[in-house]
């Protein structure tokens, strides 16, 4: 099969005219591409494709002088270009390059073509996850996935960037990324789009001998740091982010393929899922079933639409999809093991951090999800006090004691219902009047410390008063409010310390993981309460969570949670008021976590304005469930895709309101809750 590697090349950047023909040490930048992509193992040729524009005729001059084959195509359109370059070069295989890299790396590139090749792939890069420096980007594909592209392809910023089409949609085009096996390198920038990028690589380059690979150059960078400050403050892939900002919302491409994986996962899975929540019956008809991948703040479906993510993971992923730190931790430690025969340093590592940062924390055991962790303590208040009963409040997981309180009780014996109450939030008298029904029985009280409004002045106090009072203990379920609202959970947040807790889904920004934890005398119990599973010490999540520690106390990401956050509900605040439905839609709780609240209109049940909504801002770009799950990645571009799908889905409701007949006219059954919480 020949392979070929196109560069793609025009004078006319508006940020730095001309950058691909200015001398680097006496020679075109583009003729330090060219010689990279000469010496790639595995390209049989190499061809410039740049534009059918006059300016650009000094390309092809420069092209034919150096005995290169040039292919001019539409300047706008560079996918078009892209093909005609590999058509006339019989490409069975095309590697894409871009002529504003002079640093290239021709072995880099020579792995990422023999990716493509051995895996029999579709689409292979080393630019996502971006893991190596700005400016050694390169990607392979086959001639078929391109040819796809170019027929099917519609939207501006596919046909700009050349290979988005293919990128967004992996169930079609299979594909895999090189990562660069040296951490950190993502940060550093060696490309050419700015003056400052060409003072920086004037500088570099001056330091080289001859052929260099990447390592000769990051040797020059570590022997001085301070050249990295030359161009330190331009953004990565600015452009593409320009392109992607000039459209109000992306296409929506349907979800056939999403129906029909759904009725194949159906055969095998109930309900195709393993959680109620990301199921069928918690979106509209015609949704999106089924991701292929995520990246920062967006995740992409197995039809090809992109969307703003404001589900997460159900809160798991506070960082952000591929976060480059937290997946470095766990691609070292997979170097190692992932779950072994004997304990591991890092459960200890992980548990010091805690007892650092949780002031109930004392003693800490794993688990993996937040069930594990609210059964385990309410097993240890059980065993502590020698009671059975226990009160909840909230959402507490799937296991027999909690659900049997909920209408969810299906299959829960009728005796373990009996043993579990539940009480009202911000009612301290609800709570005191179980401890009356129930004198000298109840073992513990259970509650998220905060979920849709802020616990009444006092009422946090009052509980742990209460439950000690009668000899129960105070459990404070901080699943979601653990690492969202403060670094120290939601007890540091409002000054109350529970007698245990239970952490999770934020701990691991995706990673299975969860912990109970609470003070030592009550933690001892579980050297004889059984409380044990196979993968409490699994290796991958606990490096995982111990980076997403060291990540939040070294940046600002709790900040950034309630800033982005904040910002959403007061633009929303706006909107819902701009389109008269105040009285409707609201956002309740604090920033890191709003809950969409949805009232009865005179003309429309709740249950189907949210089904409606729900189905407008999916169509805007928007995976939406009932709450704004904000991540540390979500960028300004998020923020506004997200207002830009509230503006668009209001509008619709505002109109089906309008009609008086939005429930009739709605195209699919409303969706019902899978039970009331609170």
């Amino acid at each position: 099969m020949k392979a070929v590697a196109v560069i793609q090349a025009r004078l006319s950047s508006t940020r730095l005219p001309g950058k691909v023909l200015l001398p680097l040490r006496g020679r075109p930048v583009l003729d330090w591409v060219v010689d990279a992509a000469r010496a790639i193992p595995g390209s049989d040729s190499v061809v410039v494709a740049t534009s059918d524009q006059p300016d650009d005729d000094a390309v092809e001059a420069w092209a034919k002088g150096a005995g290169v084959a040039c292919h001019r195509g539409a300047l706008d359109d560079v996918l078009d270009r892209f093909v005609g370059a590999a058509r006339a070069q019989d490409a069975d295989l095309v590697m894409r390059l871009t002529a504003d890299c002079p640093l290239l790396d021709s072995q880099v590139c020579g792995e990422v073509l023999a990716l493509l090749k051995r895996s029999k792939l579709a689409y292979a890069s080393n630019a996502s996850p971006a893991s190596w420096p700005d400016g050694l980007d390169c990607e392979a594909f086959t001639m078929d996935a391109l040819e796809a592209a170019a027929r099917e392809a519609t939207r501006p910023a596919d046909r700009e960037h050349v290979t988005v089409f293919i990128r967004d949609r992996r169930h079609r085009f299979p594909q895999a990324s090189l990562v660069c096996p040296l951490p950190g390198l993502h940060a550093e920038r060696w490309t050419l789009d700015e003056p400052a990028d060409l003072d920086f690589l004037e500088a570099v380059t001056a330091k080289l001998g001859q052929r260099r690979s990447y390592l000769d150059v990051l040797a020059v960078l570590d022997a001085e740091p301070e050249l990295r400050r030359i161009n330190a403050r331009i953004t990565r892939n600015e452009g593409f982010a320009k392109s992607l900002a000039k459209e109000a919302l992306p296409p929506w491409n349907g979800a056939a393929t999403s129906k029909a994986l759904l009725e194949r996962a159906e055969a095998v899975i109930p309900l195709g899922s393993q959680t109620f929540s990301k199921s069928r019956i918690q979106y509209p008809e015609d949704s999106p079933m089924f991701l292929t991948h995520g990246l920062g703040g967006r995740v992409w479906d197995v039809d090809g639409n992109s969307y703003v993510d404001m589900v997460c993971g159900l809160l798991p992923v506070v960082l952000g999809y591929q976060d480059p730190d937290v997946d470095a931790a766990i691609r070292a430690q997979l170097t190692n093991g992932i779950s072994f025969s004997l304990a591991t340093e890092l459960e200890t590592q992980l548990a010091e951090r805690l007892v650092e940062l949780i002031p109930c924390a004392e003693s800490v055991r794993f688990g993996k999800n937040g069930t594990d962790a609210t059964s385990a303590a309410i097993r240890l208040a059980r065993a502590f006090t020698g009671r059975d009963r226990v009160a909840v409040c909230g959402y507490h997981g799937w296991q027999d004691w909690y659900i049997g309180s909920t209408t969810r009780n299906k299959g829960v014996p009728k005796a373990v219902q009996g043993l579990t109450h539940t009480f009202a939030y911000n009612n301290l008298d609800s709570a005191r009047q179980l401890f009356i029904d129930h004198p000298g029985e109840m073992a513990a009280l259970i509650l998220e410390p905060m979920n849709a409004v802020d616990p009444a002045p006092g009422f946090l106090e009052g509980l742990k008063e209460l439950a000690h009072a009668h000899g129960a203990l105070l459990i404070f379920d901080e699943v979601i409010t653990g690492f969202r609202y403060h670094l120290g959970g939601a007890q540091t947040l409002f000054g109350v310390t529970p007698d245990l807790a239970s952490f999770g889904k934020s701990m691991g920004n995706g990673m299975p993981i969860s912990a109970v934890m609470g003070r030592a005398d009550i933690m001892r119990e579980m050297e004889e309460v059984f409380i044990s599973g196979t993968f409490g010490g699994e290796a991958l999540s606990l490096a995982a969570s111990i980076a997403v520690i060291d990540k939040m106390k070294r940046e600002p990401v709790i900040e950034g949670l309630w800033r982005t956050g904040t910002i959403l509900a007061d633009e929303v605040g706006k909107l819902t008021a701009a389109h008269g439905l105040s009285d409707v839609f609201s956002l309740v709780g604090r920033a890191p976590w709003k809950i969409l609240a949805v009232q009865d209109h005179a003309k429309a049940r709740k249950e189907a304005i949210k089904t409606l909504f729900a189905r407008e801002m999916l169509r805007a770009g928007v995976l939406f469930l009932a709450s704004h799950n904000v991540c540390y990645a979500h960028d300004a571009a998020d923020i506004n895709r997200v207002l830009t799908a509230w503006d668009v889905a209001l509008a619709k409701v505002e109109a089906e309101l309008a009609t008086g007949r939005l429930e009739e006219r709605l195209p699919c059954p409303a969706v019902m809750p899978v039970f009331k919480v609170r």
